[in-house]
């Protein structure tokens, strides 16, 4: 009867622990700062033993304690985003301006569906804007701006119908501007939209009290 006691008892304690250290949230973001380069050690506090990032700097949660901003604007963090921010569900402002982030921007950020400001300009980002980020409809801002950022701008950000900001401005996109989008301008959706120093086709010239387009313009280096 005791020995039943005891791994009762073991396996309660086990349970507990589990409860304590599994956050699927920090999980994400310890996946993240294990990839990146951190020489001001602005992430230090980031403690993959806690299932409570309540007290993490540049993180923010709500009173669930459910990551709700991450705020790393110039912090010099050099590194890839990780497929696992996408389990950041809850997840409103991720500010990442003016860092050495590269590689690809994951398809899984277009998981946030909570996102209400995207900002990871100034960095070198690669590769296509994922199709996915059709998928942020509470989105309201948008800056993908001064990266390397090449392919078509997505149809799919034409279904963002909180969208009032738009910077792709000094990447190598190429293609035209989707009437999908432009559909919102018309609306009076998004109120500024930047997309200048690319390598689109085509041009416009819109500007209405209220909004701005900038005007797209054929880069002379295409």
């Amino acid at each position: 009867m005791a020995s039943r006691v005891l791994v009762y008892c073991a396996f309660a304690l086990l349970a507990a622990v589990a409860s304590v250290n599994c956050n699927i949230e920090v999980d994400a973001l310890i996946a993240w700062k294990n990839k990146l380069a951190d020489p001001n050690n602005v992430l230090k506090s980031w403690d993959p033993n806690s299932a409570d990032p309540s007290n993490w700097t540049h993180v923010t949660v709500n009173d669930q304690k459910n990551v709700t901003r991450v705020d790393l604007g110039r912090a010099r963090l050099a590194g890839p985003l990780v497929p696992e921010l996408g389990n950041l569900t809850f997840l409103e402002y991720f500010v990442v301006f003016g860092n050495n982030i590269n590689g690809t921007i994951p398809s899984e950020i277009g998981h946030l569906k909570n996102l209400i400001r995207l900002e990871l300009q100034q960095n070198i980002l690669t590769g296509p804007i994922p199709d996915s980020f059709g998928n942020l409809t509470a989105l309201k801002f948008l800056d993908l701006s001064n990266n390397n950022l090449t392919g078509s701008i997505p149809v799919s950000l034409g279904q963002l119908a909180s969208l009032q900001t738009l910077n792709l401005n000094n990447n190598n996109l190429t293609g035209t501007l989707p009437i999908e989008v432009l559909g919102l301008v018309r609306l009076a959706v998004i109120r500024i939209i930047n997309v200048s120093n690319n390598k689109l086709d085509g041009s416009v010239h819109n500007s209405t009290s209220g909004f701005v387009v900038t005007s797209i313009v054929q880069d002379p280096k295409a």
